[in-house]
Formats: C-alpha cells, structure tokens, sequence
C-alpha cells in the first residue's frame, strides 16, 4: 500500500472529530445571520471484482473520501447554501483549513441566496410571498458513536483473493448447463465511516460494514433467451458470501449456490412457453422477493415527502397521496384493512442506520396502518412544512451531494397466514415469483411489474412454470383487494435506488410477506 492510500483509513474521522466540532461552533459564533451549519465527513475503503464467462474482468481496492457541509443563513430571508468536495490523501495534511473554508463558501452562498430570495418576494407580490425562510423542525440532539458489525474486516481479506473467489463462482456457473451463454459475476466488501457535526452540537460518528455479490447471466433455448440478474447483500463483511446468512429477516445461501440456484432457473425459464396476457383481473399470489419491488415502487417513492411535496417533479415525478397541502389520502383508506406498510431504519440489512444525514434519530415510521394511510419519510425542513415529527430518513449517497429523502426498510408488514395454504385456496390463478423490472406511472398510481417467474394455480397447487410474464394494476385497487397475507415476511437488499438530479444510486432494503390480490397477468 501507498503511503497516500495509507493515510486515507477511517480511523482519521478519530483525529479529525475535534477539528470538525470546533470548525462548526466557530462558525456558529463568528459569521453574522448564520443561523444553522452543519458538516460531513465520510471515508470508505473497499475492494471488489468482476469476472465474465469464468474469467476475470476487473479488480478493485480503492477508498473514497468525501466532504458536505450545510448552511442556512441570511439578513432578510433565510436560505440554504451547500458545498459539496471530494477529497483524496494530499488533503489530509491540510483538512481543518479545507473544512474552514468550505463552510465559508457555502455560508457566502446562502447569503447570495438569502438575498435573492428576499428581492424576489419584494418584487412579485403573492407569488413571492410563496417564498419561504428555510427552516428545519427540532430534533433531539445527541452525540454517539456507533460501530460496524463484522466478523472478517473488509480491509482484512487480500484484493488476490477476492479476484479468485469471483472468477470461481463464474467457472462453476458456466459448467451449469451449455444453454447458459454469458454469466458476469461480481463481489464487493467495503468498510465506511461517517461523521456528523451541527451548529446545534450534534456530533455523530457511525461505521457501517457491507458485502455484496451480484449475478447476471443468460440462459437460452433455441430462439428463446432468459437474462437474469439478481444480489444478495449484508451490512457485515466476507464471512457473509462464504457461508450466506440464516437470520429471522434476511436469509439466503452462500454466494456459489445462489449464483448457481440463479443458473439453472435460467436454463428452465429459456425452455418454458411465454405468460398469456389475461383478458380480465384474475387472482395473484405473490412471494415476498416480488413483494420487494412492490413495497419499493408502489409505497416506498410515493411516500418520500419531497416528492409528494413536487420538490422533485421536473425529473422524477410526483406521488398520488399528495395532491395538495390540503389536499392528501393521510387518514384515509387506501387499502384493504390487512396491509401495514412501514419503513424502519431499525430492521437489518442494506436500509439499517442509526441517525440519518442530518443527524436525526432514525425511526419506523408507519405508511399505512390497517389499509389507512398514515404518513411519510421525511426531513426535518420537509417536516417543518407538513408537519409531524421528523423520522430520519434524510440521506446522500455520498457527502458531497445533498441529502435527498430516501427509504430505509420499507415493507409491507408480514401477517398471520401460512403462505402454503394462501396458495391452496385459490381454485384458479398464479403464482408470481421473483421480481424483475418495474414499469410506473409518474405518480405512482398504477404500475406493471415482471416476475422472473409465474406458475399457474389450478385447485390450490402450483402448475406450469410460464417466462416473460408479471402483473399490471392500479396501486390503490390492488391494495384493496388483499385479501389474505402470509406470516414468511423477510428482507432483501436493493443496491440501485436511483434519485435525483445528479443522480444518486442508493442501498437500501425492501421486503415483505406472501401476499393475494387482484390484478392483470401480462405476458410478454
């Protein structure tokens, strides 16, 4: 190693806490109507590698390091401003005066800010009225320091090693079967540290652990091709990828038999006939790994309060439970009286975290309450708008980007039915297994999903096996006619939640129950 990437590791958030709580409490007492500052920190060390067909493709063993810092200020409107710096190991010698002057120059942008605000409402009477100061609901403010969880430390397992490991699971997947034409396999193990500092005095230093493995290959028969890809993933190191994970919530095998599993569905799918698209609603039975994308795109978005609050319409769209201030389904029955849909940065995996990015607490916060709409994730200036209290869900994917409302763990609540006899009840449907791609309308009120797989249901047992296939409804319809729901909820990870402008691509997890309704079987 370097002795520019030795001086990049994570335990330079130890020597750097003091500077960072002094640099903001001085700017707090020093800069004239600065009413708010905060600043972080984030250092990552991770490796990873790629291997294609059984041969490698890439490697990896690298760090990134980054800076954000938050002010409000100004004289006759309050404002935001933001700066945002990647940094590398030249600037470790020099990072005290590096943060100084970033909270200098977002401070001069929040005046500049400040001030046009404050012409524009002088100059455009109502519509300038509609300008408001930027102000961020209370918190509790609290200092911690909270530790990653691991057995085998990231940095610990040799980049050499990890290539050989990846390119393994690639050779043993393409022995699976000749109709198998492409596999691309990769591994990832980081480790990261965040630090957290507020004018108000929060100073919160969290480490986070997390290890992934992807798998994307191509089964085909005949004409008929299969692309397939699917992750598994935990906030732990490599021990997770040797040996997989039996928890209460998050289960899967080691990564060689997932890959493999993932293999030889391919190869049945290529040979299996194409769903036919349904005239009418039919009944669906959906499992919980398709229950993922759904609690994702038809809860998860919508309930981001900056998108219901049309802070992000321009390039992402808005959310049908908020139409107006005065005008919401909060209270209001969105769903049959089985569904509870919450997200909570207490469960485990990909969406757990104990403070958001503005240090707020991490809470669950209830979306929907038996089939009654409750609330939103939010900020603490969304919340301030809205109301309620803030529940921690302001997040970036890296310092240097602003914070966007982002999920956590949002899922639909398990329930008490055993999933097998939800099946054994149906005379006639399908069962829709395995989530691929989503299709959604810009408000969110109605979407179409693929399955990687779909099974026939004739008198309660699981038939043909059909490809290409999935389900189309309209969200609130479909909510309102669950009608049973299993007790085998569990959480996976999603590791490519894209939001924003530029875009951020977030982990975070997702999950849920077996689940019956009504909706659209879609063929290809």
């Amino acid at each position: 190693m370097s002795n520019l990437r030795a001086g990049v590791r994570v335990e330079l958030i130890d020597r750097l806490k003091p500077d960072v709580r002094d640099i903001v409490r001085d700017g707090a007492r020093r800069l004239p109507h600065l009413a708010y500052a905060d600043v972080r920190l984030e250092i990552t060390e991770a490796k990873s590698a790629t291997a294609e067909n059984g041969g490698g493709k890439s490697s990896s063993d690298d760090y990134a390091f980054g800076l954000g810092v938050r002010v409000l200020a100004g004289d006759r409107a309050l404002a935001p401003g933001y700066l945002g710096l990647t940094l590398g190991a030249a600037d470790v010698e020099d990072l005290p005066r590096v943060i100084r002057d970033a909270l200098e120059r977002a401070y001069r942008r929040a005046l500049v800010n400040a001030e046009m605000k404050a012409d524009a409402r002088e100059k455009f009477g109502p519509l300038g009225a509609a300008l408001a100061d930027t102000r961020l609901h209370p918190i509790d403010v609290r200092e911690d320091t909270v530790a990653a969880v691991y057995e085998k430390d990231p940095r610990a397992v040799r980049i050499e090693d990890i290539l050989a490991y990846t390119v393994d699971v690639s050779r043993r997947v393409a022995a699976v079967d000749r109709r198998l034409t492409y596999n691309w396999i990769a591994t990832l193990t980081q480790l990261s540290r965040e630090l957290f500092a507020s004018s108000e005095g929060s100073l919160i230093d969290q480490a986070f652990a997390l290890t992934q493995g992807s798998c994307s290959l191509v089964g085909m028969s005949g004409a008929v091709s299969q692309e397939l890809y699917d992750v598994l993933g935990h906030q732990r190191g490599w021990e997770i990828l040797e040996r997989g994970v039996d928890e209460p919530l998050i289960r899967f095998p080691a990564f060689p038999e997932f890959c493999l599993e993932l293999a030889r569905e391919a190869v049945a799918l290529s040979s299996a006939p194409a769903l036919p698209t349904s005239p009418r609603e039919v009944v669906v039975v959906t499992d919980p790994h398709y229950n993922t994308l759904v609690s994702h795109e038809i809860i998860g978005h919508p309930v981001e309060l900056d998108r219901a609050l049309k802070m992000e319409t321009a390039y992402a769209g808005r959310s049908w439970l908020l139409s107006g201030l005065a005008e919401h389904q909060v209270g209001k029955q969105i769903a049959s009286p089985l569904v509870t849909a919450f997200s909570d940065p207490g469960l485990p995996g990909y969406g757990h975290y104990r403070y958001d990015h503005e240090g707020t607490p991490a809470r669950r916060v209830v979306h929907i309450a038996d089939g009654v709409f409750r609330g939103f994730m939010n900020s603490r200036q969304t919340a301030a708008l809205f109301g309620g209290q803030p529940n921690g869900h302001y997040k970036a994917t890296e310092p240097a980007m602003v914070p966007l409302i982002r999920m956590s763990n949002t899922v639909f609540a398990g329930g008490d039915r055993d999933p097998r006899d939800i099946v054994r009840e149906v005379e006639h449907g399908y069962y829709i297994a395995g989530h691929r791609i989503p299709s959604i309308a810009e408000s969110r009120e109605n979407f179409r999903i693929s399955a990687r797989r779909v099974y026939e249901i004739e008198k309660g047992e699981l038939g043909r096996l059909y490809r290409d296939g999935g389900i189309a409804a309209d969200s609130r319809d479909y909510l309102m006619n669950v009608d049973a729901v299993g007790s085998d909820f569990l959480l996976y990870p999603i590791p490519n939640c894209g939001k924003g402008q530029p875009m951020q691509t977030k982990k975070l997890g997702n999950g849920g129950p077996t689940m019956r309704s009504r909706a659209r079987v879609i063929g290809s």
